[in-house]
């Protein structure tokens, strides 16, 4: 189950970006086919048919997504390519953007084939200064063979791609707020509806994929949707990259069926727990999912019906593990700092209830904190949660609510002695790409 690999189908020396590289694995194999083997309307049924689920968060079938396009608008249509990986924890599509991009510049022209796209933005972290310049490179190289910039095999389409570089705010992570950034605008999320398949960038249909959804794309029209359903589970289907960061000897980025044992790739693939100390805790899909026990973890399966039925969501795919030993007061202290920090402060529940948030489990953690306090902090997420036009209000009390529940005992530890357990030990979550 762990030996399929459709994105990290390279070998890591240094050339793997390159359009030689991809060429010599069969890349740009499937475009050659299209508009002779295959049409817009093939693409999208085979992606229907692999039932793949959008790769960033939300997990929403994307070929459904794509139906929901508005048509004979008289107005272009756009594809956005969401590179904005600024979830912490979360590292996996940089290793694509960095290492595999023509894969993904592939997956983007065929995506965009399907659905008609005038033109298609890849729109990548601000942060990620090196990938923007792999990828830069990349989408140069297609342009020179041709890939880019002519008509498709025959047809009239002529694909495009602009990659855009973000200015380093979280919140465009959300797709409107990715929309308002690419046009110019204050990177702040809209109002919905009008959805973006319908209104989006510059008022026109939009669809946005992650990055990972995209690059899956080739292998999906090569080999055809009902061979990527087989792999996975039924409702789960394909591989998935899972970035494991933490206390774990080989933190770094791994490509699995959905539905492989989480146990299995934390002690196989990732050589088990530092130091030998016992399993505390995984946050499963990135800092805003809710934190599981180590015994909620036994039995555990990497898919989206799983981890759900289990109390959490596979979000992004980024498996944070804890150690014995760890403040877990601490954690959620460094998480709501993060969620303080990049509130865009739009909206008066986030922008005024993250900063109460951190300032309650800041003064819990250094022993001034009151035993009403941690009731407080679950009374103040109610306000929060679903009052917000983007989901990071949402997101900042996923662990908040997660960790006061599952480690209750630790935060009235605090108050009782009025200091910190653990002195304050929080080990900072390592990565590897």
């Amino acid at each position: 189950m762990a030996d399929t690999k459709i994105l990290l189908n390279y070998k890591r020396n240094g050339k793997s970006h390159t359009l030689e590289s991809y060429l010599a694995r069969d890349g740009y194999k499937t475009l050659a086919q299209a508009g002779k083997k295959f049409q817009p309307d093939d693409v999208l049924n085979e992606v229907k048919k692999s039932a793949i689920r959008g790769r960033g968060g939300a997990g929403f079938p994307a070929g459904l997504k794509w139906s929901f396009l508005a048509k004979d608008t008289g107005k272009p249509t756009y594809l956005l390519c969401n590179a904005d990986e600024g979830e912490p924890g979360t590292f996996k599509d940089r290793v694509i953007l960095e290492e595999n991009p023509h894969q993904l510049i592939e997956g983007i022209v065929l995506s965009a084939f399907a659905i008609h796209a005038a033109h298609a933005y890849i729109y990548i972290r601000g942060e990620y200064g090196f990938a923007v310049r792999r990828v830069q490179a990349a989408v140069d190289e297609a342009y020179q063979a041709g890939y880019l910039g002519k008509k498709l095999n025959g047809t009239d389409y002529i694909p495009h791609i602009t990659v855009h570089r973000g200015a380093g705010a979280y919140v465009v992570g959300d797709e409107t707020g990715l929309m308002n950034s690419i046009e110019g605008k204050k990177g702040q999320t809209r109002i919905k509806p009008p959805f973006p398949a319908v209104e989006g960038l510059y008022g026109c249909p939009t669809i946005i994929n992650n990055v990972e959804t995209l690059a899956s794309v080739p292998y999906i029209v090569q080999h055809g949707g009902d061979t990527y359903h087989k792999i996975g589970t039924d409702k789960s289907s394909g591989t998935k990259l899972f970035c494991v960061s933490g206390h774990v000897r080989k933190p770094g980025v791994y490509e699995v069926e959905m539905g492989y044992p989480l146990m299995e790739l934390l002690s196989k693939q990732c050589g088990g727990i530092v130091d030998r100390r016992k399993l505390k805790a995984v946050i499963p899909g990135g800092s805003s999912t809710p934190v599981l026990r180590a015994e909620q973890c036994e039995k555990l399966k990497l898919d989206y019906e799983s981890i759900s039925a289990a109390g959490s969501s596979l979000g992004s795919g980024a498996v944070m593990v804890i150690a014995e030993g760890t403040c877990m007061v601490k954690t959620l202290e460094v998480l709501a700092h993060f969620y303080h920090h990049e509130s865009c402060g739009q909206c008066t529940p986030c922008r005024e209830g993250t900063g109460w948030l951190y300032k309650i489990v800041k003064r819990i953690e250094s022993g001034n904190g009151k035993m009403e306090d941690i009731d407080e902090l679950t009374r103040i997420t109610k306000h929060i949660a679903g009052f917000t036009i983007c989901p990071l209000g949402d997101a900042a009390c996923g662990p908040i609510d997660s960790f006061v529940k599952q480690f209750r005992d630790e935060f009235e530890e605090h108050v009782k002695q009025r200091r910190c357990p653990f002195g304050g030990k929080f080990t900072r979550f390592q990565q590897r790409v």
